[in-house]
């Protein structure tokens, strides 16, 4: 790590405290060396490993995009200021030389576009050749009179080599010995003495562009309005002859621009959806789709076609990439075609967001269930990308029907393919996950029901042989779907459909007695787990008896294997697993395929239509411990200690050397046993639920899920471990055996899980009622993972081999589930509530790749603003799109003209304006993942911005009226007086006029300037208009004025609790002010009196305690106090800082809303934030009790120093307050980071034990504060 901070590098900042970009990075492109500028003029050369690749001629096969690794030696730093060099712009290191060459674009007399006419060719180019040897560093050559607003620099592979200087109106490229240049429209302009410069049959501005090189002679751009564009070189040798530029597709607005390999590229986006895209050159594109799309596994091709189904309308412009389309432009020697293979949603950047309900809400839902009921409608993107994002941060299923059932334990779907076919079961000819199940199997308390799911579900359980008389432990699928198994707790049975063809009878083999009696009638089946062919069978006593099948005859035998028979040790959890692929994955990691050149598939030629793949079965005993057997062998190739302590990695310890405590050093053993008495604390901490599943059958790796006995859950990742040596990096207190140290050797060496960290897992609930259960699915809504039931069920969902963690709360407890598939229900789902409730649902079109889910309704235009109206169901959104007008509609338009900003000529000869309109939408709410319907649009006149709106409600003659109130000004340039209008809206369908959902009660010219935030006061109406803020009085006609107060600069937002007003004001901080109203005043009680810009504000309440909070410029929130009786506060004038913390982003949004209750907590009026931030992130500012603040606040600075932090960086300097060279005194240090304190959970059981020690607390304590976090903000 290279570090360039500290007193001894202060020389390098110059006395400067701010500078004008961070640290920029390039490489060399034959990995010799690399550039760091810092600091604007201090360029650091990271000097490679002679390890390193290339070091001499570049090799002609590496294609741009290609990565290569290189190991950094050392470094040493370059001034460019000694060099003449200053005000750079954008470096990079050019292809085809001996040494590294290193070219920079810099400025030597700074201009602006407002001195262009002056100086307009100010920058220039220079190549240095840098020798990192001796540390010398020649010029070679230069280029200068480029224009000023050059900006970017694309270093040409070779064999061509150059560069290309991208400017905003032109492109220029330069060699050692050529140069050529293209204007791209009638502003570029060209030093005098240039001859005719070509012009390009495109008019385009490439300012704020992005490139990538996708061959050696061609370029791709996209532009700030998202189309892409090629760039292709004309040349003769290594001599450019001319360049050429022509339209190729539409994409999304692109702020990054990656190569990856020689045919993909990336396009990352602030304001849209990230895409991941696949080009060919010179191939039909309708053809590469299609092998595109059968390139893909059936599930993730269903699951796009449901996504992208459900944002048709949003991918208007993205659909340009999936189709040709013909172009007037002169065809370039290449044609390219694009095709997008993936994409990542992006809600940001919010704007503003409302809390509304969902149209599948429950109003009969109870207190904790109720908050799933309310959805986040997010104002996201910009331009073309601009979209309402709703979120969901649970999951609430589209419930079909439900029935009482009262005393269920368990249900199960079952397929039957068999010789007696159902007419209604699917046809054999479907694939396999579209098959129809054809019975649901429903286990009682004292029996067990049989359903035929057909086109309804129908009780047969008179007609069928299934095991009716008791409960049901399980029922599955064996030999391919062609016979069903229903275990009991005396017995296995196999059906042929729905007739019984073999029942085992199961006995039990427990220990003698010391009276040499034995007690069989005790031992029955507790937990079974099947997978094709095999069934395991967990006994009551703790033992293990293991099915086994023959797929020939369709039979199935019993046995006790010894190897199961631990009684020391009885086995808490087991399951079974199924490695399924051509190449089953677990196969790489043992020593035999390690060696191995190649592996071997899996034999799948008897023709079935799944794949017989290897199985293994996972126990985890009472120890901790967890051993991985292979079938039917029997042999253990893979075993762990101490599961339950939830170790970061888990390696295999089976057959350890057994090394002698005595040969340790003395230090080694009080070590070993002082961490022996800490873990007897958590002796009785074991594993109740085990499962281990691979969802992507063709290249995906098995996840581990475990449930412990307090709740907690603990999910694995495996990995192959590619180190050349046998022994495993052994983890701190992470003993390979009992009482012995040392590595071991097996036939799955290779194997190791890896922690993952997943949020809202850990609830610790009392599971001694209800045992979690872990139930994996293939196909629920075109999705796989799996469904943990419990008191805080979750949905564990697969993407791109990560899960994602999704809590369901709308119906609390769930005490069993099931997918189901049948004419009624496409790929649903059956599941059990604790209060004996049946529902058959399907999950809704979102896209759970994310937090939380998450959809988007476009608007092909930018939103702004957005508030929800809960009477009528409706959301009135402020939306703008850019327009173009003729000057003379302008003009007219306005009072005296106004300010152009771009400017085009038409055919008709006449200017061309580009305008933002503004409009007003009302929409109404739709199916979740359905489109949005758009019921009315109120435009705004010409000039004319909305600026703000809220739902208020006014009193007035009669009654209270709830009305949508909208504030606007006209922006026609300075030299025209600033004014706006007040419009009051009452929302809802009209009577008399179905098509009309708004109409206009009032409407008003406000002289006095921009309406820029309204509010409701106890039924006024409070408008800050201009540098005042004026209080109206509704009288059911018009707006009187009561009262004024007169704001510093211009008043960014209005918060109302009561009677207390809290505003912002763009640059003097905020102000807090209280409403008389026998005086009819507005008075100021206090306010901060230092320097702010303001971006939001609001009241946080904590019963009694009322507290100011504020979002800055500088990305920091500060929450301030009223304390009038404090020395501090100047009799009551300045606002108390109370806490301060930098969040690292820009808040322009809070929303309070009321804390849930729980189990350990009784106050109530307790209120959080939840705010949205302009990177697209959300996030909440929650009040904490004292005793549990300083609990956390002990903890998170234990965990600065505990935890590993990405790149090192620190947590605690990094939360501390900006104020970018400003002075500032320091407030308390009064907010805990949940982003920090949430890395407990994942540490291991000892360093948990170590640090609540530490603390003076308990590891339960501190789990039990987390948890009451999690479930007190669980707002959605």
């Amino acid at each position: 790590m290279h570090c360039f901070e500290g007193p001894e590098w202060q020389y390098l900042k110059r006395g400067a405290e701010k500078h004008s970009k961070g640290p920029v990075v390039r490489p060399d492109p034959q990995g010799r060396c690399g550039g760091v500028l810092i600091y604007d003029t201090q360029m650091i050369i990271l000097k490679a490993g002679q390890d390193a690749y290339g070091f001499g001629e570049e090799e002609e096969g590496i294609e741009p995009g290609s990565a290569l690794c290189a190991h950094i030696k050392s470094s040493y730093v370059v001034s460019m200021r000694e060099l003449g060099v200053i005000h750079i712009k954008d470096f990079t290191f050019l292809h085809g030389y001996i040494e590294p060459v290193l070219i920079l674009l810099h400025e030597k007399e700074p201009t602006w576009s407002g001195r262009a006419a002056i100086k307009r060719h100010t920058c220039m180019i220079t190549a240095l050749s840098i020798n990192t040897t001796l540390k010398q560093h020649p010029l070679i050559w230069s280029a200068a009179n480029l224009p000023y607003d050059a900006y970017m620099l694309l270093a040409v592979p070779s064999p061509i080599g150059g560069v290309i200087v991208v400017a905003a109106n032109s492109i220029h490229y330069h060699s050692q010995s050529t140069t050529c240049c293209l204007a791209l429209n009638d502003y570029a302009s060209w030093p005098e003495g240039s001859g005719d410069i070509p012009k390009s049959k495109v008019s385009v501005e490439l300012d704020a562009a992005r490139a990538a090189w996708i061959s050696h002679d061609v370029a791709l751009f996209s532009t700030k309005t998202g189309t892409l564009l090629l760039l292709s070189l004309i040349y003769d040798g290594r001599t450019v002859q001319k360049l050429e530029l022509m339209k190729s597709r539409a994409s999304v607005l692109t702020s990054c621009m990656s190569m990856l390999g020689d045919s993909f590229f990336f396009l990352g986006s602030r304001l849209g959806d990230s895409l991941f895209v696949q080009f060919t050159c010179g191939s039909n594109v309708e053809q590469a789709e299609c092998e595109g799309e059968s390139a893909m596994p059936p599930a993730k091709r269903l699951h796009r076609a449901t996504y992208e189904d459900s944002q048709d309308g949003f991918n208007v412009e993205e659909l340009s990439l999936y189709h040709s389309s013909s172009t007037n432009t002169e065809l370039l020697q290449k044609n390219f075609n694009f095709l997008v293979r993936d994409s990542f949603i992006n809600i940001g950047p919010i704007r503003d967001f409302a809390h509304g309900l969902r149209m599948n809400a429950d109003s009969n839902a109870s207190v904790s269930a109720k908050q799933s009921n309310y959805e986040l409608v997010c104002c996201s993107g910009h331009g073309k990308n601009g979209a309402l994002s709703i979120l969901h941060q649970s999951l609430r299923p589209d419930l079909i029907t439900e029935v009482e059932l009262p005393g269920c334990k368990g249900i199960w779907t079952v397929y039957y393919k068999g010789s007696r076919t159902l007419p209604d079961a699917g046809g054999s000819g479907l694939d396999a996950d579209e098959e129809f199940h054809a019975y649901l199997i429903i286990s009682l308390e004292t029996r067990t029901m049989v359903l035929q799911t057909g086109d309804t579900l129908a009780e047969v359980t008179e007609t069928v042989d299934y095991y009716t008389e008791g409960a049901t432990i399980v029922a599955g699928n064996l030999f391919n779907r062609k016979r069903v198994v229903q275990v009991f707790s005396r017995g296995v049975r196999l059906l042929d459909g729905a007739y019984m063809t073999q029942e085992l009878r199961i006995e039990g083999a427990p220990p003698q007695a010391d009276d040499g009696s034995s007690a069989l009638e005790s031992i029955s089946v507790a937990y079974a787990s099947i997978v094709d062919p095999y069934v395991l069978l967990k006994m009551t006593d703790g033992s293990l008896q293991l099915v086994t099948g023959d797929s020939v005859n369709c039979n199935i035998c019993v046995s006790a294997p010894k190897t199961f028979q631990n009684l020391g040790d009885p086995v808490t959890a087991c399951s079974l697993y199924q490695d399924r692929g051509p190449s089953p994955w677990l196969r790489r990691t043992s020593m035999d395929a390690w060696l191995a050149p190649t592996f071997d598939l899996v034999d799948i030629s008897d023709g079935s239509d799944s794949i017989q793949a290897d199985v293994y079965c996972i126990i985890c005993r009472r120890s901790g411990r967890l051993e991985l057997y292979e079938l039917p062998n029997l042999i253990c190739v893979f075993s762990v200690n101490d599961l339950p302590h939830g170790y970061k990695f888990l390696y295999d310890c089976k057959g350890a050397p057994k090394i002698p405590l005595e040969g340790l050093k003395k230090e080694q053993v009080e070590s070993q046993s002082q961490d022996s008495s800490k873990m007897d604390a958590g002796a009785s901490l074991h594993v109740i639920e085990v499962c281990m599943e691979k969802w992507s059958d063709n290249f995906g790796r098995p996840f581990l899920l475990a449930v412990l006995s307090d709740g907690t859950c603990l999910f694995y990742h495996a990995y192959l471990y590619e180190g050349t040596d046998n022994n495993p990096i052994v983890e701190e207190g992470h003993d390979s055996g009992t009482g012995f140290l040392g590595t071991a050797t097996s036939r799955l060496k290779n194997l190791r899980f890896v922690r993952l960290g997943l949020d809202q897992v850990s609830a610790k609930d009392d599971i001694a009622t209800l045992k979690p259960v872990i139930v994996p699915f293939r196909n629920v809504g075109g999705l796989r993972g799996a469904f943990v039931t419990g008191a805080r069920p979750i949905w564990l969902m697969n993407f791109r081999e990560r899960l994602q963690v999704h809590p369901q709360l709308c119906d609390a407890a769930i005490i069993a589930f099931t997918p189901l598939h049948n004419v009624n229900c496409n790929h649903g789902l059956i599941y059990v509530t604790s209060q004996g409730l049946l529902k058959i649902c399907q999950l809704p079109g979102l896209n759970y790749d994310n937090d939380w889910a998450a959809y988007k309704i476009p608007l092909k235009g930018t939103p702004h603003q957005i508030a929800y109206h809960a009477e009528v169901n409706l959301y009135a959104v402020i939306v703008s799109s850019t327009v173009q007008k003729t000057a003379a509609q302008i003009i007219e338009s306005s009072d005296q003209g106004t300010a152009f900003i771009t400017e085009l000529e038409n055919e008709d000869g006449q200017w061309m304006v580009n305008l933002e309109e503004f409009e007003v939408r009302i929409i109404e709410s739709g199916k979740a993942g359905a489109m949005w319907e758009t019921r009315m649009v109120l435009p705004m006149q010409m000039t004319e911005h909305a600026l703000t709106l809220r739902i208020v409600n006014l009193k007035g003659p009669d009654q209270m009226q709830t009305l949508l109130a909208i504030g606007t000004a006209y922006v026609q340039g300075e030299d025209v007086p600033s004014r706006g209008r007040i419009i009051l809206m009452s929302l809802g369908q009209d009577a008399n006029d179905p098509s009309c959902w708004a109409s206009e009660v009032f409407s008003k010219e406000c002289k006095q300037g921009a309406v820029t935030a309204v509010a409701s006061l106890q039924g006024h109406l409070l408008i800050a208009i201009g540098t005042k803020i004026f209080l109206h009085t509704w009288n059911g006609n018009d707006l009187e004025g009561t009262a004024f107060y007169d704001a510093p600069l211009y008043v960014m937002s209005l918060n109302i609790v009561k009677n207390f007003v809290l505003f912002g004001d763009i640059h003097k901080s905020i102000y807090f002010l209280c409403w008389k109203e026998e005086g009819a005043q507005l008075v100021l009680l206090a306010k901060d009196f230092g320097s702010l810009d303001c971006f939001a504000t609001e009241f946080l309440i904590d019963g009694s305690t009322l507290s100011l909070l504020v979002s800055d410029s500088r990305r920091n929130i500060q929450i301030f106090s009223y304390s009038p009786k404090s020395v501090e506060s100047w009799k009551g004038q300045k606002l108390l800082p109370r806490a301060e913390f930098h969040v690292g982003s820009h808040i322009p949004k809070f929303l309070r809303l009321p804390m849930l209750p729980t189990t350990t907590s009784t106050r109530t009026n307790r209120y959080s934030l939840l705010f949205g931030t302009l990177d697209g992130s959300i996030g909440c500012v929650a009040p904490l009790d004292e005793l549990t603040f300083r609990r956390l606040q002990s903890l998170q600075k234990k965990l600065v120093d505990a935890v590993p932090h990405t790149a090192g960086l620190n947590p605690r300097s990094f939360r501390q307050f900006k104020a970018c060279g400003q002075t500032h005194r320091p407030g308390p240090d009064n907010i805990v980071d949940c982003e920090l304190l949430f890395h407990y959970e994942m540490l291991a059981y000892k360093e948990q034990l170590d640090l609540a020690n530490q603390i003076g607390t308990t590891r339960t304590q501190i789990l039990s504060n987390l948890n009451d976090l999690t479930i007190s903000t669980g707002f959605l």
